[in-house]
């Protein structure tokens, strides 16, 4: 397998707090065989083709062609070896062997085919490159597929890595329509039980790779952090965190080491950052305006206070272990004599927050604590802070179903917005937060300008790899000389496990349950 030359074409993505009831839940007794996870809310529905089940859970069962890896590298899974075509419009994939779904259903090119045919050239999926530039696939033999495209895919990998759609169900799994039954797939965990309180699963004894040492997992349903913490201290959980599991608060990840329980933190491969809505508020069209909010506030004390100095200050849209993430742009310091200087030349003044036109100069922030945890104090600083420069911050506080409609329908002044992480990244935030004409759904844009931004980014779409890294940087140029948007802070990845827990490691991504390596003690 040689794909080091067409590494960057390979390997770009194209496109991406949990509430629930808490319930009584059954707990096993500590034998060593069981591993109990918490997780913000249930696993919902895991059909790998649609988008409602919790992304680590299905990773238990379903399994790519390729997975991400450490540092971007990407690793065989149900695919043993592929080639790229030297044009790029085609890659041929050798199957792993001997390898059988859950229900005994062989893995072949039949069930690989069968899988994409649900999905891949459908409209509905035409957020990834491999959909929309899907030209067919070939049956060579039982164990090799070749698939083919319109034009050369940016990100072809990173999109069959992903958790969902390009995961494998069996054909098996569905009733006569075609509909989905049940979650079947050939990964090492096999569904038990699902219930608003939890799930159970069991070691698939047929597994092809390395099996886990322990025979049970349980997935415990705790909506309410606190409570998650106070399960873990009290031994009734051995494993919490995640962005998108369990997420742990910096402030409680430092209560939890001071209680002496292991707690590991690393970079991970998200930024927080602040977009503006410069069609509703008037104000944050001028640069000015948003150059003095740039500067108006401490970013070193925001991570220092709010984040116990696990988060560092942001420059740029994304941190350097998202690969061609650009060239590294300082974190703004806090300038409040300079801001001012901005406010003035812009002809906002006067004491207290100032005006223009009669105008207040009052911008609305839009913070979720279910989006991001310890966004209320973040937007509190910011508040303070930059009314020192006499810029009026209003902090409207939603829930994540109010979130989910007003980004989108932009009903806010300035908002959070998260990068989506890897494997999307770097082109699955830029398409999918950046690109005016693309229909996110629930994420919203960061930045809108079909003007200026719009061709920045399809030239990125259309670039060849020898281009690329120049077409990103046009763009992160770009969004830094017009000060579009607000780097805040990069977020660490954050976990925390019981002394039963050993060879714990924190995953490659933010979607992936990191069970691989781990043993439990009795």
């Amino acid at each position: 397998m040689n794909i080091d030359r067409r590494r960057l074409l390979l390997g770009m993505a194209g496109l991406p707090a949990f509430l629930s009831g808490l319930a009584p839940f059954a707990l096993h007794a500590q034998d060593g065989g069981t591993l109990r996870v918490a997780a913000g809310k249930a696993a919902g529905d895991l059909n790998p083709q649609k988008y409602n089940g919790l992304w680590s859970v299905q990773d238990l069962m379903f399994e790519p062609l390729v997975r991400y890896g450490a540092g971007g590298k990407f690793e065989p899974a149900l695919a043993t070896a592929w080639k790229l075509a030297e044009d790029g419009k085609s890659i041929r994939f050798d199957l792993r062997k001997g390898v059988t779904f859950q229900d005994g259903t062989p893995w072949d090119a039949t069930s690989m085919t069968w899988n994409l045919d649900r999905w891949i050239g459908k409209e509905d999926y035409f957020w990834l490159n491999v959909a929309r530039l899907f030209a067919g696939h070939k049956v060579i033999d039982d164990h090799t597929v070749e698939l083919t495209f319109k034009e050369p895919v940016l990100g072809l990998l990173n999109e069959l890595s992903y958790v969902r759609p390009t995961r494998f169900l069996s054909p098996k799994a569905v009733d006569a329509e075609g509909n989905y039954q049940k979650p079947i797939g050939t990964g090492p965990w096999v569904e038990e039980s699902a219930g608003n309180d939890g799930s159970v699963f069991i070691r698939f004894e047929g597994y092809w790779g390395e099996k886990p040492s322990f025979s049970r997992l349980e997935v415990k349903v705790l909506p309410d952090s606190r409570g998650r913490m106070a399960a873990l201290r009290a031994g009734d959980i051995d494993l919490t965190g995640g962005d998108f599991l369990a997420p742990i608060k910096a402030t409680e990840a430092a209560t939890l080491k001071d209680a002496g329980i292991p707690v590991v933190v690393e970079q991970g491969t998200t930024a927080i950052v602040a977009g503006f809505n410069t069609q509703r508020n008037a104000a944050l069209a001028d640069r000015k305006v948003r150059e003095a909010i740039n500067i108006g506030f401490d970013r070193q004390a925001i991570c220092q206070v709010l984040y116990k100095g696990l988060a560092q200050p942001a420059g740029n849209l994304f941190p350097d272990s998202v690969p061609l993430s650009g060239t590294r742009f300082p974190a703004p310091a806090r300038d409040i004599e300079k801001a001012k200087q901005l406010l003035d030349e812009a002809g906002w003044t006067g004491e207290g927050v100032r005006q223009k036109d009669g105008k207040p100069l009052q911008i609305e922030l839009v913070v979720s604590e279910e989006q991001l945890a310890g966004s209320r104090s973040l937007g509190e600083i910011m508040q303070a802070q930059l009314g020192e420069a006499g810029i009026g911050i209003t902090i409207r506080s939603v829930d994540h179903a109010s979130r989910h409609s007003d980004i989108p329908a932009r009903h806010y002044d300035m908002a959070l917005f998260s990068t989506f992480g890897a494997p999307y990244e770097p082109f699955g935030t830029i398409f999918g937060l950046l690109l005016s004409t693309y229909d996110n759904g629930v994420d919203g844009k960061l930045v809108v300008d079909p003007e200026h931004l719009d061709p920045l980014v399809l030239a990125v779409q259309t670039t060849s790899e020898a281009n690329a890294p120049a077409a990103y940087q046009a763009i992160f140029d770009w969004l830094h000389d017009e000060t579009a948007f607000l780097p805040l802070f990069y977020n660490p990845a954050i976990w925390a496990h019981t002394d039963r827990v050993k060879g714990f490691k924190a995953p490659a991504t933010e979607y992936d349950m990191p069970y691989e390596g781990l043993s439990i003690e009795s």
